[in-house]
């Protein structure tokens, strides 16, 4: 395979669609019962990803050319970046592609001297017998520290004759610039809720899950579009519970349930301010809860009540302020009253404007 040195960058942008078909166990010899249903139903080949239809087909191209350029997979957990470099490892070595790939995991294995030691000596020796060039997927490489990335630069120029390298990360800006503009990269979206449904109701069908339909809305809307979270919240309620619904959903995640968050909100625009806080308290200890459990699901309510604009983008704006503080180490009972301050002016505020 021919290739220049420095392969020109691509940065393509795609909506995903989705997965399809029937779930697949992965390339096992052993039975598949006591794998994770996030590597039984992993896709295999590259027609099972079709998640991201736009990539898939440029990555074909690029296959069928034999021009594979080093590629740079970015976006948010559970896309199917990973599964998509594996079906194409599967797609030009066939079943032994394992002896063809590096894989490393860049946030265990970070510094300089993985680089120096377990890519580079991958990466300067041939397979007997084989033409081509093999793989090296360096995944949650947005961990790697400055000093790794810098080399892993050098030996992306050096050894570009016998390999080919695959960025996996879930934020492009953490990768030096040196790094990205020698590779094709593509932006991994998350799922869709429809695609991300579809391949639930295969698992479900395969595993005999009793998934009630609450139950299937509630892990549907935890999902986000991580088809991974999606998969591991629904063997974990389907080990723990008979029944798998909205309730077990919540309990399993560690979730407030929304009617928490509903009692919770209504008891900051209606009750006292101490009336509030220690049922606020109370709640906390008995389901245990943190406050930034609280905060995210009272946003995503915040937003669906009806309220005066201005009311609402003063609540929003604290709840988001009171979060940022949280993270940097905030005391949560101080902030807690400050966010129940913030619900009485929000009272104010939505009085003197009608």
């Amino acid at each position: 395979m021919s290739s220049d040195r420095d392969t020109p960058m691509m940065d393509v942008d795609f909506p995903s669609t989705g997965f399809k078909g029937k779930g697949k166990a992965v390339e096992v010899p052993e039975e598949t019962d006591n794998l994770p249903w996030v590597e039984k139903y992993r896709p295999v080949t590259l027609d099972d990803v079709v998640s991201h239809k736009d990539i898939i087909s440029t990555i074909e191209r690029f296959i069928e050319k034999n021009r594979l350029p080093h590629l740079l997979f970015y976006g948010p957990p559970g896309t199917g970046k990973t599964s998509t470099i594996l079906a194409v490892a599967r797609r030009i070595y066939g079943k032994d592609y394992r002896k063809q790939i590096l894989e490393l995991n860049a946030s265990d294995e970070r510094g300089i001297d993985v680089v120096r030691e377990q890519v580079k000596q991958f990466a300067e020796t041939r397979t007997l017998f084989s033409k081509g060039f093999k793989l090296i997927i360096l995944d949650e490489a947005d961990m790697m520290t400055q000093q790794a990335q810098a080399a892993l630069r050098r030996v992306i120029e050096q050894y570009t004759k016998n390999v080919r390298f695959c960025i996996i990360c879930n934020y492009v800006n953490k990768i030096a610039p040196a790094i990205q503009s020698r590779c094709t990269r593509f932006r991994f979206s998350p799922l869709p809720i429809s695609q991300v449904e579809k391949r639930l109701i295969t698992v479900v069908e395969a595993e005999n899950v009793n998934l009630t339909k609450d139950g299937k809305a509630a892990l549907l809307k935890l999902s986000k579009g991580d088809m991974r979270r999606a998969l591991n919240v629904l063997q974990a309620c389907h080990a723990a519970y008979d029944i798998v619904g909205e309730t077990e959903i919540y309990n399993c995640t560690g979730n407030p349930h929304p009617s928490d968050i509903e009692s919770i909100v209504n008891s900051m625009f209606s009750d006292e301010f101490t009336t509030s806080y220690q049922m606020i308290l109370k709640l906390k200890t008995e389901r245990g809860l943190a406050l930034q459990d609280l905060l995210t699901g009272a946003y995503e309510y915040l937003e669906g009540l009806e309220l005066k604009s201005h009311a609402r983008i003063y609540l929003l704006d604290h709840l988001a302020t009171t979060e940022y503080r949280l993270a940097a180490g905030g005391n949560e009972k101080m902030q807690l009253s400050a966010l129940l301050g913030a619900f009485k002016n929000a009272i104010e505020l939505s009085a003197k404007s009608s």
